[in-house]
């Protein structure tokens, strides 16, 4: 397997992403799309999740595709930041048709970013608008790091991010990723530099360190009072394969072992840990076993290394509450 061109999610034909942030509240807002609507599929592992029009994602439900998938900062908050890309897209006609109404679908994820020394008082949700700036900043291009729903989010020792990855199969398909890291968990080992994800690294992408040598308990009695901040990581893994919505459901179990990866401890009762799966439908499967094998593999080994890109890249400011971030504890070692 390689890296797609840009190492992004939209790599995966027809994905787009648009991300928007508020540097004062310290948060923001992700947007997956595709120009047509998506077949999705959702799996939640962790103990505290925050989600909206998931339960519609059932393989038995009646509706069959989704126009949107959000990922947000600002807990239950941020969940008003799908009905501001809904609002957005019902206004250019897009979603799902009744008689003479259209209603977008548009389920949402959200992660706990409320303690990171961002003015939160304010008096109007301010995760509408930024759903409606995140939607019209659609490309297939954008930042990782402190970008998107990622702007405000921490690990247990450095702060995280938004990351995304790709990967091309050898069968043919596109996989990738796009996650918004917050974990209770580590995404280091043994306090650092290298990544748990290290030995799935292609490219350099996250320092080029490699393995490392030390090991960690999962957790310490006093790691538990940064849990009181609340956690999660939340993501997107999207293919360019035709997959039914019980294909993507397979897809989205598969993809939390590249989560358990990459964060130590991950799933924990403290994580509202979720991944969604979509896919474009613009190549199809030859072989349903083996396809389907090899596009769960992929989007494990893209999550993994996408949570690494997340906390590689991203930066720090002055006020922030966070911990560091990786570079300025870790940037000197780089080879």
């Amino acid at each position: 397997m390689q890296a797609g061109s840009r190492n992004l999610i939209t790599d995966v034909d027809g994905i787009i992403v648009g991300n928007a942030e508020d540097a004062q509240i310290k948060t923001g807002v992700s947007v997956v799309m595709s120009t047509e609507p998506l077949t999705a599929a959702v799996h939640v592992m962790g103990g505290a999740p925050g989600t909206r029009e998931t339960d519609l994602l059932a393989p038995d439900r009646t509706v069959q595709k989704v126009d949107a998938l959000v990922l947000a900062g600002g807990s239950a908050f941020g969940l008003d930041a799908a009905s501001g890309v809904a609002d957005e897209l019902a206004r250019e006609g897009r979603g799902y048709r009744v008689e003479d109404q259209t209603v977008p679908i548009v389920p949402a994820a959200i992660l706990f970013d409320l303690l990171n020394g961002g003015d939160k008082a304010w008096h109007n949700n301010p995760y509408n608008a930024l759903g409606r700036a995140a939607l019209r900043n659609v490309s297939d291009d954008f930042s990782l790091g402190s970008a998107g729903a990622g702007y405000g989010a921490t690990t247990m020792d450095l702060r995280g991010g938004l990351g995304s990855a790709s990967v091309t199969t050898h069968r043919g398909f596109t996989v990738g990723a796009l996650v918004a890291v917050n974990a209770f968990g580590r995404v280091v080992a043994g306090g650092g530099p290298q990544f748990w994800s290290a030995p799935f690294e292609l490219n350099d992408e996250f320092g080029g360190l490699g393995p490392s040598q030390k090991t960690q308990p999962a957790w310490e009695p006093k790691d538990l009072a940064f849990a009181s901040q609340n956690n999660t990581t939340i993501a997107v893994v999207a293919t360019d394969a035709d997959l039914t919505k019980a294909q993507c459901l397979r897809l989205a179990v598969a993809s939390h072992a590249g989560m358990a990866r990459a964060i130590v401890p991950s799933h924990t009762v403290f994580d509202g840990d979720v991944v969604f799966a979509a896919a474009t439908a613009r190549r199809r499967l030859e072989n349903l076993d083996l396809d389907l094998l090899e596009l769960c593999h992929a989007a494990a080994h893209c999550l993994a290394r996408a949570i690494a890109r997340a906390v590689y890249h991203a930066s720090r400011e002055p006020s922030d509450k966070h911990p560091p971030c990786w570079r300025d504890r870790f940037e000197d070692q780089i080879p």
